[in-house]
């Protein structure tokens, strides 16, 4: 190369920017291409040999030994020692689990049936979530469905698994370690039915995966699954028909009604159901089917006062609503807001107000064409009826039974549950009638009672509370203030009208409320798995007391 050339700029494809300066020894190989990001010669520093190169973001700093871990990993008095012992209902064992932080649930349970590959986890998971949606759409709470998703998972050793329950929406993740991926599953609640014996049979499942000595398989689940979906409702239609009259004629005794009153309720009530039936054999919403059912015994209450009949017509209607109110769904609604499923007790509640609005919309426009026709409605009339205490227990009896039947309720709950609605209402009654003590407080203590009985019950069955005490808080419905304070606003009333229909929504709260109550007192005196004296778990997202 000449002097000439050799001052010649070079173009760029024969220069790079890794190109050695002049005067700079390269090595030889393409080895001697390097970047700004690599080490400098001489700082060189030997690297532990690691099998994964890639690294994780699971993976503990290189500086982390496990010997030597910081003392924030650990709580300052130490991870607590969880027993989940098996003679306690699986209730109480998920319910402890899920109410405790992930990093301090103990191992799983051994797993009961399992091929030598393990459990399918997709079947594994697309079973939970059958079972969830049998109890979801069957009413039960969300804390409750939660935990037999839970204790469905664990016991085929599926340990970190997430249910999570919304009113029409169950999902659950699954992840098979920290390095995985997890693996999710959802399904939408589309149907709701109230069918207590198939809850009652769901559990019954439950308990027998939850149990270590029972080897049941996973297509031995599936089976019995398909078997509860396949079978008819316990009892037919012309039965749930009667059962509505005579729940309406037993709830116009409670308020003073005599023998033409119950005979009147019973019939309104049973013309209503069957205009329900109706409206939804044409596809309409629940809301016109409630508006629907409350107009015929409103209407056979208003003719009898036209006809100048010497009854009461305010307990006709009175025993009309009993049938009506939505009590099954406030009493959950409730529950869920206490137990921190906020978003599904907001979804339950704005249900139950649709269909109070309903029952409103559908009385309302009864009451304003008997005022219209000089209908003498007046609701004194219905008061005074604290002198009859057999004929009240008698009847209240009866409403819990004909309730328990409108539930689909197993025969041998049957009794049980009645027995418990009329000592509810003996208490209610001995309380205020004897004791002068206010409706809201005494209705919440006969309330508190009926959860208490029926926790004990379904501890005692290793079933679900809900057939022990739905039903038996059905004599303690606000259907006479539900009523007068419609009377009201239909006669112009507006704020006497307004005073009844909160003091309705004050004892629907009370119930709740009691219900819930009992329950949890219930717990108090049971063994609670995993927790020593004074250490019980409160239900999520609470302040941390």
């Amino acid at each position: 190369m000449t002097e000439a050339e050799d001052r010649k700029p070079q173009s760029d494809e024969a220069r790079s920017a890794f190109t050695a300066p002049p005067g700079v020894a390269a090595a030889d190989g393409e080895s001697s291409r390097t970047s700004e990001f690599a080490v400098p010669r001489g700082l060189d520093v030997a690297l532990p040999a690691v099998e994964d190169s890639e690294g994780s973001a699971f993976s503990p700093p290189s500086t982390y030994r496990a010997r030597e871990a910081p003392p924030a990993f650990t709580p300052p008095t130490g991870v607590p020692l969880v027993s989940l012992t098996k003679d306690v209902p699986w209730q109480d064992r998920m319910r402890t689990m899920l109410r405790m932080p992930v990093a301090e649930r103990p191992a799983p349970e051994p797993v009961q049936k399992a091929d030598d590959n393990g459990p399918a986890v997709p079947r594994v998971l697309d079973l939970t979530l059958r079972i969830g949606e049998l109890l979801l759409a069957g009413g039960e709470g969300a804390e409750d469905v939660e935990a037999a998703m839970f204790a469905v998972c664990r016991s085929y050793g599926l340990d970190r698994c997430e249910p999570t329950v919304t009113f029409t929406l169950l999902s659950i993740s699954y992840q098979p370690s920290l390095v995985d991926d997890p693996v999710t599953a959802s399904r939408t609640v589309r149907r709701r039915g109230t069918d207590y014996t198939r809850l009652a049979a769901v559990f019954r499942l439950v308990q027998d995966l939850s149990d270590p000595e029972t080897a049941l398989s996973l297509e031995d689940a599936y089976r019995r699954l398909a078997e509860m979906r396949r079978n008819r409702h316990p009892y037919p239609g012309w039965v749930l028909t009667s059962a509505g009259g005579l729940l309406a004629g037993a709830a116009s005794v409670l308020v003073g009604g005599d023998v033409v009153v119950f005979f009147a309720a019973a019939l309104g009530a049973m013309l209503g159901d069957r205009l329900a039936w109706l409206c939804a054999g044409r596809g309409l919403p629940e809301f016109y089917q409630f508006t629907a059912a409350a107009m015929p015994p409103a209407a056979i209450g208003v003719a009898l006062t036209v006809a100048d009949v010497d009854v009461k017509a305010s307990a006709v209607i009175t025993g009309g609503l009993f049938a009506l109110l939505p009590g099954r769904a406030l009493v959950a609604g409730v529950q869920d807001g206490l137990t921190g499923f906020y978003i599904t007790a907001a979804a339950r509640l704005l249900e139950v107000m649709y269909f109070f609005v309903g029952i409103v919309a559908g009385v309302l426009t009864v009451l304003y064409f008997g005022v219209k026709l000089d209908a003498q409605l007046n609701p004194d009339v219905a008061l005074g009826n604290s002198q009859r205490p057999l004929w009240q227990i008698g009847a209240s009896v009866l409403l819990s039974l004909t309730f328990a039947v409108l539930l689909q309720q197993e025969r041998s709950t049957v009794l049980l549950v009645s027995l418990n609605g009329g000592v509810a209402w003996s208490v209610y009654g001995a309380m205020h009638y004897v004791a002068g003590i206010s409706p809201v407080a005494s209705t919440a203590v006969a309330a508190g009672l009926v959860g208490l009985f029926g926790q004990l019950l379904s501890r005692y069955r290793f079933a679900s509370a809900l057939p022990y005490t739905t039903a038996a808080i059905g004599p303690l419905l606000p259907g006479s203030a539900t009523y007068f304070g419609l009377l009201a606003i239909a006669q112009n009333e507006v704020d006497k009208g307004l005073v009844s229909l909160a003091t309705a929504a004050s004892l629907a709260m009370a119930i709740a409320i009691g219900v819930n109550l009992g329950s949890e007192i219930s717990r108090l005196f049971l063994r609670v798995p995993g927790a020593s004296a004074g250490a019980r778990r409160a239900a999520k997202r609470t302040r941390g007391f």
